[in-house]
């Protein structure tokens, strides 16, 4: 590549400053400019990058960018995705890959025709929280694994974020919202599902803005808000899978991973590096377990440092197209499943990802 991978962001909305706090760290990756529909914010956030604030298509046109980091709404995803790989650039985005499997094929089809590469959010995977997990689970810590349980909840969105109405239309809700970190982490630690079944609802409660501008509006809601999933791994491990937007108080969020000599406590999979916790058959005692792999101090924009580095050494990357689309169908046959009172069979398989060694950067591993 001869050089830093140059990265143009479309979509400077919230998430979007997470990965501005990253960009210095990553030596491989150079921000040249950022897009939006709202020019005079793509101005306003360029200025505080020193890069150009352009309007969507002049990104898109622009002869120094490599690369497009799209950052928009869910509904925009695969729109971008295709633009930007018809610009001649790689992408990557965040998640969901797209709003179905039936428009996310198109972006792999398109990017293998034209030798680009496709990444996707969720990278925390990479860091040491979910990597020293995979590590302890592949060194058979707690034996032979034989199931997962998964449980995250919260009241809404609606309660802390400024403009949360797409939290609550197609491509987000509590499955694709906060799904794709608990499933990409169970695909890395157990390899890909074959099929699944579950339950999903929606509460009839109204669901109004509490804060900012939009304070007391009422957001229309078009997504069940209570999912229940089981997902059968091609290796024999069962997870059980339930996210919400319905739940005001609990004592139970958790995600363990259970085996055949113990059972592993794995932290938060939307951070990079909380603590892992195992107790064994000997010792029934929840104890922190000292890292032991994945990239340390990382933070969103590690998934785009490892597909830059990929480039360079001709290997896959870890947050690849491929996996967001085995995840995405997951999360598709899972409502499917839930609609149809029936077990759904996958059609998309993928590769675990790479481990991440202890100690590693993205930019020379």
């Amino acid at each position: 590549m001869g050089g830093p991978l140059t990265i143009g962001v479309i979509g400077v909305g919230t998430i979007s400053r997470q990965y501005f706090e990253q960009f210095p760290k990553l030596p491989n990756l150079r921000l040249v400019a950022v897009a939006d529909l709202d020019v005079d914010r793509a101005s306003a956030v360029g200025a505080e990058q020193g890069v150009e604030g352009l309007n969507v298509d002049a990104l898109l046109a622009h002869p120094d960018i490599d690369a497009v980091l799209n950052l928009t709404i869910p509904q925009a995803h695969a729109e971008i995705a295709l633009r930007a790989l018809d610009a001649g650039k790689h992408v990557y985005g965040e998640k969901p890959l797209a709003l179905t499997t039936a428009e996310a094929a198109p972006i792999l089809e398109r990017a293998k025709a034209l030798g680009l590469r496709v990444g996707s959010a969720p990278d925390t995977v990479l860091g040491t929280g979910i990597q020293t997990a995979r590590a302890l689970l592949d060194e058979g810590r707690i034996g032979a694994p034989v199931g997962a349980s998964v449980a995250w909840s919260a009241p809404g969105h609606e309660l802390w974020h400024a403009a949360p109405a797409f939290y609550y239309q197609p491509g987000a809700g509590p499955l694709f919202d906060m799904g794709p970190y608990y499933l990409t982490s169970l695909v890395t630690f157990f390899g890909p599902v074959v099929r699944v079944s579950g339950a999903t609802s929606r509460s009839s409660r109204e669901r109004t803005v509490a804060t900012g501008p939009l304070a007391g509006t009422v957001i229309p809601v078009d997504v069940d808000t209570h999912v229940t999933a089981i997902l059968e791994h091609a290796s024999g491990v069962i997870s059980t899978v339930t996210v919400s937007f319905e739940v005001w108080a609990t004592r139970v969020p958790k995600f363990e991973v259970y085996g055949t000599a113990g059972t592993l406590e794995v932290p938060d999979p939307n951070m990079f590096s909380d603590t892992v916790q195992l107790a064994t058959a000997d010792d029934r005692e929840f104890r922190e377990v000292p890292v032991a792999a994945g990239y340390a101090d990382a933070g969103r924009g590690y998934g785009l440092a490892d597909l830059a580095r990929a480039l360079e050494t001709d290997r896959p990357h870890r947050a690849s197209g491929e996996l967001a689309f085995h995840i995405l169908e997951i999360m598709e046959d899972v409502t499917r499943a839930g609609e149809q009172h029936a077990v759904v069979e996958l059609s998309s398989t993928v590769e675990r990802p790479a481990p991440v060694p202890l100690g590693a950067r993205p930019e020379s591993w």
